[in-house]
This record gives structure tokens, sequence and C-alpha cells, in this order.
């Protein structure tokens, strides 16, 4: 089985979705990062930091923004 991709990079929406499309492993590896490592990451400042709840917000905020910079994934460039 075989699936192609057309994009016409001449229309906006289909560079929008071709955009998408090629950012879809940084997507998925951000997500991996956030599920598997992150949430054990912040758990353990949370607990050993003593970070009372809007200081751990900012954390979870400030690590997501970081993972998604690492990966140049930029939601204002995929979502509009």
């Amino acid at each position: 089985m075989k699936a192609i991709l057309e994009f016409d990079l001449d229309r906006e929406e289909d560079v929008d979705a071709h955009l998408r499309a090629v950012k879809s492993m940084d997507m998925a590896l951000v997500l991996w990062e956030i599920a598997y490592n992150t949430k054990k990451k912040i758990h353990s400042k949370v607990e050993f930091d003593k970070l009372d709840a809007y200081e751990a917000v900012e954390e979870v905020f400030s690590k997501l923004w970081e993972i998604m910079n690492e990966r140049g994934i930029n939601l204002d460039e995929l979502v509009h």
C-alpha cells in the first residue's frame, strides 16, 4: 500500500496543511516528552521544592513552551 500527500503550495490552506504534515513528527515528539518525562520532572520539583499551585502551573507552562521551542513547534504558525 502507498499513500501520497499532495499540496498546492500556491493555496494558503494547503501551505498550512503542508506545514502541519511536515511538523507532525516534531509534534508527536513534543507530546511524548510531555507525557513520559515532563510530568515526572515537574512532580518531583513540586514535591522537593515545595511549589505552591501558582508556581507549579508556571513551571508546567514554562516547560511546555521550552519543549515546543526545542522542536521548532510554533502554535501560531500551525493553528490560526
